[in-house]
């Protein structure tokens, strides 16, 4: 039995970093008592929602061989597009949205065009954007801070659904699954289906594999770059959009440091930078490994510094863990 656990595909890929969940998980439960209370755990799966859809969008990209340093970016910049449309009343919540999420895509695009048709590296194409965006978003906000945004949207990232009591003053608490957790879940399973049932997510894996293979058996490697990159775009955006919700409002700054996140989730969900190899189960459960070392450092009072040592130490070790298991 243990020994077709370990031939499995899915424990091969990430069983080990599923492991060592599980134990963060019961190490934290014993050291804090706070930790597995409702409401850190409710704080969790919002943090985690943002994280994972961040990278779902890297494992589309390092799947192919690339890499886009702009996914956090992407999301300061859907984050101040939103709030800068919203509050000043240039259009609805809705298309403000929409508008957001469309310029995502089409900066996605764009780092797909410099990519393929301008031959640059990954690392220089998405690193250049990167800069650009930072500055674009300094420009349009005055580098400040932006509040007012409405309720409505607020609403997005404290919508809850489960099962709602009343205390013994009067007021209401529903008891259940946030919305930004549902909706990192309907990320999963479309990007599980893209990647399963779809020509596209096919194509993904091959151009990654041997990219002079896929383009000799017909496959337009044009425009399975185009699409990762798009793709990464449009769901940095929503991870940007509901961040901001939850921080109500939009910060110039907000997505710093979230591409080295991505970047982690991914590699230690057994993803290979070298491209080819991916799970969307094992980017799921990096995610969520991430996202816990962040919120057992603030619940143990840890310095950031020491969370982010750890967090880079974990993406040295699944890299040299890759690179064995190539050779």
């Amino acid at each position: 039995m243990l020994d077709k656990l370990r031939k499995s595909n899915w424990f091969r890929g990430y069983g080990a970093v599923l492991l060592v969940m599980i134990l963060v998980f019961i190490a934290m439960s014993i050291i804090n008592e706070n930790f597995m209370t409702y409401d850190n755990m409710f704080n969790l799966a919002r943090s985690t929602a943002v994280y994972g859809i961040i990278a779902l969008a890297m494992t589309f990209v390092i799947i192919t061989g690339g890499i886009d340093l702009s996914v956090g970016a992407h999301v300061g910049l859907a984050g101040m597009m939103v709030t800068l449309l919203t509050v000043r009343e240039i259009t609805s919540m809705p298309v403000a949205i929409v508008l957001s999420l469309a310029t995502c895509a089409l900066v996605g695009l764009v780092n797909g065009v410099l990519i393929y048709d301008g031959k640059l590296p990954p690392f220089i194409a998405t690193l250049g954007s990167m800069t650009i965006i930072r500055a674009v978003i300094l420009l349009i906000s005055n580098a400040r801070n932006i509040t007012g945004l409405p309720p409505s949207f607020l609403e997005i990232s404290k919508k809850t659904f489960g099962i709602t009591k009343e205390n013994y003053l009067g007021m209401k608490t529903t008891y259940g699954i946030p919305l930004m957790a549902v909706i990192w879940i309907i990320a999963i399973l479309l990007s599980f289906i893209i990647f399963k049932y779809t020509t596209f997510g096919r194509n993904v894996f091959a151009c990654g594999s041997n990219v002079e293979a896929a383009r000799l058996s017909g496959i337009s490697v044009r425009k399975t770059t185009y699409g990762v990159y798009i793709l990464s775009g449009i769901l940095c955006g929503i991870g940007g959009i509901l961040l901001t919700s939850r921080v109500a409002s939009g910060i110039p700054t907000l997505g710093t440091g979230y591409e080295m996140d991505a970047i982690a989730s991914t590699v230690i969900g057994g993803a290979s930078m070298s491209g080819g190899v991916g799970y969307v189960g094992g980017t799921v459960i990096g995610s969520i490994l991430i996202a816990t070392i962040g919120n057992a450092g603030t619940l143990l009072g840890l310095n950031t510094n020491y969370t982010e040592i750890i967090i880079g130490l974990l993406i040295v070790v699944s890299v040299l863990i890759d690179n064995f298991k190539r050779r």
